[in-house]
């Protein structure tokens, strides 16, 4: 191939780069953070409700294991400390 043939393609593989999406995001300052903003809240979101799911299956668990002292007191502790939160407000 020839230096203006892959100049050529070249040229038109940045073309198509420029219509990708990810591309027309990082255009504009305001869309790059909306975006980032957006991006954020659902990292966090996601990360509340997965520690929320693992604590809830985790005291659950700890709940059935009354028959080991020492663990079934602190579950019931646990439990109940979160039961008059719950009450709470």
């Amino acid at each position: 191939m020839t230096e203006t043939e892959n100049q050529k393609r070249l040229a038109d593989a940045l073309e198509e780069l420029k219509e990708h999406n990810f591309m027309k995001i990082h255009e504009s300052s305001w869309r790059f953070l909306y975006f980032n903003l957006l991006r954020g809240l659902a990292i966090g979101l996601g990360s509340v409700i997965g520690a929320t799911l693992l604590v809830s299956i985790l005291l659950t668990i700890l709940a059935q294991i009354e028959f080991i002292p020492i663990l079934g007191n602190y579950a019931h502790q646990v439990i109940e400390i979160i039961e008059k939160l719950d009450k709470k407000g």
